[in-house]
This record gives C-alpha cells, sequence and structure tokens, in this order.
C-alpha cells in the first residue's frame, strides 16, 4: 500500500466530461446528466483500501442525507483489476449493495476519467458548482484508519452544505490520504 496524498486539482477547474457504465444498473452515467443540479460530488473509491474501507460505512448515508436535493454524487472506480481483481464491476457492485449505495458507481476500465482528474488515491473527492467549476477537493475528514478519530465527513459535508447554499467554500483546504490508484502498466 502506497501512501499518498490527493494531487489538489487547481479550483475553478471545469469537471471532466465522463461516460461510464453503472455496476449496479448497467447503465451509461454521464458527466452532463447532472447539468442543472447545484452542485456535482466525483468520488473516486475501490472495494480494497483500508482508506476507502474505513470510511465507506458512512458514504451510503451520505448519499441518503443529500436525496431530494439539487445534488449529483457519482463514485468511481479506476484501479487495474489485473492486479486488483475486488475491485472488478462485480466487487463493486457487491460493495455498493452491502454500503446501501444510492449513487451510481462507475467502473473506470480504461483509466482515463481518472486521469481527467487527476485522481491520485483512493479516497479522493472532486466537488463542483452548478457550472461543473471545481470548488473542493481534498479530505472527507481527519479521520485515518487507527487514528482513533470518528469518521463524520465534516470536510467534505461542510464544502457540499456551502455550494448548496450558494455560499463560497473555503479555498484552504486539506488534501485527502489514501491508496494509491493502481495504475496499468
Amino acid at each position: 500500500m502506497a501512501l499518498t496524498e490527493s494531487t489538489m486539482l487547481e479550483l475553478g477547474t471545469t469537471a471532466p466530461d465522463f461516460a461510464l457504465a453503472d455496476v449496479v444498473s448497467g447503465k451509461t452515467v454521464r458527466r452532463d446528466d447532472f447539468r442543472g443540479k447545484d452542485a456535482l460530488l466525483v468520488m473516486f473509491i475501490c472495494t480494497h483500501c483500508p482508506y476507502v474501507k474505513h470510511i465507506e460505512k458512512t458514504l451510503g448515508p451520505l448519499g441518503k442525507d443529500y436525496e431530494g436535493k439539487s445534488f449529483g454524487i457519482v463514485a468511481v472506480s479506476s484501479n487495474d483489476v489485473t492486479t486488483h481483481p475486488d475491485d472488478s464491476p462485480e466487487g463493486l457492485k457487491a460493495q455498493a449493495k452491502a454500503q446501501g449505495f444510492t449513487f451510481p458507481y462507475l467502473y473506470d476500465e480504461t483509466q482515463d476519467v481518472a486521469r481527467a482528474y487527476d485522481a491520485a488515491c483512493t479516497p479522493d473527492f472532486f466537488l463542483f458548482d452548478k457550472d461543473f467549476q471545481l470548488v473542493y477537493r481534498g479530505q472527507y475528514d481527519s479521520s485515518r484508519p487507527n487514528s482513533g478519530v470518528p469518521v463524520t465527513g465534516e470536510d467534505l459535508r461542510a464544502a457540499i452544505d456551502l455550494v448548496l447554499a450558494g455560499k463560497p467554500v473555503p479555498t484552504e483546504q486539506r488534501p485527502s490520504i489514501g491508496c494509491n490508484i493502481k495504475w496499468k502498466e
């Protein structure tokens, strides 16, 4: 496990387009499906990473807490399944069902979407406003595996709440930390 920080993509960056299959429904989900929403959260996660496992039980409730709001969420897994078979679409589907994900969980087989977002680790979070402009990238919260700090999602939730309220998100943000994305050779 290589401990990796998020790249902290420049704020104001436009959300790269994507069109990926949802591992649960099989439907293709596109960035533009969320046009007209007040915000879009793109999360890079996977099944095997201890940092994702540390927070995954709170991701389902995160989705449920914002249902009915003008807010879109997608999770994306971009890991190479030849080296990490647990991150196959079947493994992702099992994770989504076990954790109660109500948002699409997309499989990025080519890794093109991860590269377009400059995603570096799992978990890696990118929050965009209604114009698909990046307003938050960084940590979920200050909790880490074995840290004793409770998992709350407070950093990400605060940013989401500000965007949904039409308020600016503070630009001082802490990078996410996790396992590196498992790139194909």
